[in-house]
């Protein structure tokens, strides 16, 4: 898993029990996605096609720093599969987990498109 992403925890990220607010943290796993899954298939022509299960394991307050992980799953036709944990930047606790995160390359009528790319031209290993 690579931790590309660092986020600081502020007020306005908080829901009412004073903690991370669990919908701010999902826009911030789709955005950090959704560019991966753009610079790996060389295209802003993705959209978010399914996210599996979301594992909230632990809270996070005011003042962490958490990191976004992105890993590779696996590549389809169409698609890109990643997985993904996010985790207390220094107590290394994790946040929340998510088995797959899948992209899906469209065209200007948002209709599923080959990318063409394999495991091998992206470099990348399931």
């Amino acid at each position: 898993m690579k931790f590309h992403t660092r986020k600081l925890i502020k007020p306005g990220d908080l829901n009412a029990n004073n903690s991370l607010f669990g919908g701010a943290l999902l826009k911030w796993i789709d955005e950090e996605a959704g560019i991966y899954a753009m610079t790996k298939l060389e295209s802003k022509q993705v959209v978010t096609k399914y996210m599996s299960e979301i594992n909230f394991a632990s809270s996070s307050k005011q003042g962490d720093v958490i990191e976004i992980g992105l890993q590779f799953e696996s590549i389809g036709r169409t698609s890109i599969t990643f997985s993904c944990e996010v985790r207390n930047i220094f107590s290394k606790k994790v946040i929340i987990s998510i088995d797959k995160i899948v992209f899906v390359k469209i065209d200007e009528h948002e209709q599923p498109v080959p990318h063409e790319k394999t495991v091998e031209n992206l470099g990348l290993i399931a």
